[in-house]
C-alpha cells in the first residue's frame, strides 16, 4: 500500500511551542450522548487566550488541576465547578498523587518518526489496555456546525467520538486553532482562493499564512494534566506526531490509529458516525476527496491514494 506522504517533501515545516504551556481546568460537566455520556472539560491556558476543550470518556479520568483545592471554596464551589467532593475528593486526590509519582520516572527518548505504511494501518489492530485512544482536534465550524462536505472535519469528530466510546476510555483534546491555526475569516478567504483553482495549501501561502499555523503544547498539557501520558493517536497528521513527541514531550505515543475516509470503501447504511453527521456519500465527498488528496500529496498526511482512486472507479 502506497502512501503520498513517502512520495514528497511536506510543505509543513516542524513547529513548537516556544516555551512550555501550563493549563488548568475550569470546569468539568457530564454531557449525555447517545450510548452513554462523557465529561466535557474546559481549560486556561499560559499561551493565548483560547478556551481549549477536552472531551472525555471514561469516570476515572480526572484533571488534577480541577481537583486542586483553591483558597475559601466551599463545597459547592467545588460542587459547581465539577470537581470532587467528600469521600470521592480523597479517593481521587490520592490517585492523582499516586499516578504523579509513577510518571516521574526518566524522561523518554523519542526516536525521529518517519510514516511506515504497515505500522500506520497494523498498529491500530494492536490491542493495547493500557494506552487509551487518544484524538487531537482542531476546531472546524464550517465542517462540525454547519456541516460543510469541504473537509472532512466534522466526520474526524464524530469517528473518534464513536470510537472511543467503543473503547469505553479515552479523550478529544479540542484545541480552538480553526482554519490550521488561521481563524474563521481568513479560512473563509481561503475558501474563495479555492473556489478560483488554489488548493487548500497555496490558498494559505497566498494569504501570507503558512500551510498549517498549529502548535500543540498546550494539548501536551492537556493530556498531563489528564494523567493520560500513553496513547495511541488518531491521526493521519504526520506533522502532529512529531509535535507531539518533540524534545520537551512526556508523552508515549505507542501507535497511531488512521482516521480512514469510510466513503471510500463503501455507501453503508448503519449507524457509524458518519452516518449520523451528515449520511456521508461518495458523491457528495468529492470536494472533501480533493482536500484529502491535497493533505496526502503535500502536507504528509499518512493517507492511501489508492483506496481513493479505487473507490471512484468503483462508485
Amino acid at each position: 500500500m502506497a502512501y503520498a506522504a513517502a512520495q514528497g517533501t511536506s510543505v509543513v515545516a516542524h513547529r513548537e511551542s516556544k516555551e512550555d504551556v501550563g493549563v488548568e481546568c475550569k470546569v468539568r460537566a457530564r454531557i449525555p450522548y447517545p450510548g452513554g455520556h462523557f465529561y466535557l472539560h474546559l481549560f486556561h491556558n499560559s499561551e493565548d487566550n483560547k478556551e481549549h476543550l477536552a472531551i472525555v470518556f471514561g469516570d476515572d479520568v480526572r484533571s488534577a488541576s480541577l481537583e486542586s483545592v483553591q483558597d475559601g471554596e466551599s463545597e459547592m464551589d467545588r460542587k459547581i465547578r465539577g470537581a470532587s467532593t467528600g469521600a470521592e475528593r480523597q479517593a481521587i486526590s490520592k490517585a492523582i498523587a499516586r499516578r504523579n509519582t509513577a510518571g516521574a520516572s526518566e524522561p523518554l527518548q523519542h526516536p525521529a518518526f518517519e510514516p511506515d505504511a504497515e505500522d500506520a494501518f497494523g498498529s491500530s489492530r494492536v490491542p493495547i489496555v493500557d494506552a487509551p485512544l487518544v484524538r487531537i482536534h482542531s476546531e472546524c465550524f464550517t465542517g462540525e456546525t454547519v456541516s460543510s462536505v469541504r473537509c472532512d472535519c466534522g466526520y474526524q469528530l464524530a469517528e473518534a467520538m464513536r470510537l472511543i466510546q467503543q473503547e469505553g476510555r479515552g479523550a478529544i483534546v479540542y484545541l480552538r486553532q480553526e482554519g490550521r491555526g488561521i481563524g474563521l475569516m481568513e479560512k473563509l478567504k481561503a475558501y474563495n482562493l479555492q473556489d478560483m483553482g488554489h488548493d487548500t495549501v497555496d490558498a494559505n501561502l497566498l494569504l501570507n499564512h503558512p500551510a498549517d499555523a498549529r502548535t500543540y503544547g498546550s494539548a501536551r498539557a492537556i493530556l498531563a494534566d489528564l494523567g493520560i501520558s500513553k496513547l495511541r493517536l488518531l491521526t493521519n497528521n504526520t506533522d502532529k506526531i512529531r509535535q507531539l513527541r518533540g524534545n520537551k514531550s512526556d508523552l508515549d505515543i505507542v501507535c497511531h490509529v488512521p482516521m480512514y475516509p469510510r466513503w471510500w470503501d463503501e455507501d453503508v447504511e448503519d449507524e457509524s458516525s458518519y452516518s449520523r453527521h451528515l449520511a456521508l456519500k461518495k458523491d457528495v465527498m468529492r470536494e472533501a476527496d480533493r482536500y484529502l488528496k491535497t493533505k496526502a500529496e503535500r502536507m504528509g498526511h499518512m493517507l492511501s491514494l489508492e483506496s481513493h482512486h479505487a473507490a471512484h472507479q468503483t462508485g
